[in-house]
């Protein structure tokens, strides 16, 4: 019961007052299976992107720490290919730093903040952080190439989609009009004769 109320209220929050760059939302009925966004920040390779995260809040909560990974594909020392996420406010003491008083917003910020100052101490993607320590500008290369493929795509894939429906609309308005004018002078023709 703790946890549901405590979720209701986390959830209220985050909906009236967002972290900036920051949004989440309940899937469907299930209280405990959460999704996250977060957008990139400005001046990083990440800027420009909308990345997706799947939060589980787990049985415990807030005694333990939700389960968060990222759904969209992600260039980072810390974060791996399934999109599990090496933070020390996901695990619980003596390696973690989670406490009962830390919320799904304050992770969510210090995973933005991961995202703009990446830990290459601490990497789960060791050739990322080696890249990222000792050839800074290929990984940024690396990064914002990830993010365009997989984090700003949608975007452009939407606007494209509207596009095409503009395009579309205006050649059937054309034809209409080429009909109507069509049927004009052929009436026009019969009143004539």
């Amino acid at each position: 019961m703790q946890r549901a109320s405590r979720l209701k209220r986390e959830l209220q929050m985050l909906s009236t007052e967002p972290p900036p760059g920051i949004t989440c939302w309940q899937t469907e009925e299930h209280i405990d299976d959460l999704r996250a966004q977060i957008v990139g920040g400005v001046g990083t390779p990440y800027e420009g992107g909308i990345f997706s995260l799947e939060v589980k809040v787990p049985e415990r909560y807030p005694f333990e720490p939700p389960k968060m990974r990222f759904l969209t594909p992600i260039y980072h020392p810390n974060i791996d290919g399934s999109g599990r996420i090496c933070h020390d406010a996901l695990k619980l003491p003596p390696k973690g730093a989670w406490k009962p008083s830390l919320n799904i917003s304050t992770v969510l910020t210090s995973i933005q903040l991961l995202m703009a100052e990446p830990n290459p101490d601490d990497p789960l993607m060791a050739d990322i952080a080696s890249e990222f320590r000792y050839n800074k500008q290929m990984f940024m290369q690396k990064a914002r190439k990830c993010t365009e493929e997989h984090a700003v795509q949608k975007i452009t894939t939407i606007l494209e989609i509207s596009q095409n429906n503009v395009r579309e609309n205006e050649s059937s308005r054309k034809r209409e009009a080429s009909g109507a004018q069509q049927e004009k002078g052929k009436l026009a023709k019969k009143t004539c004769v």
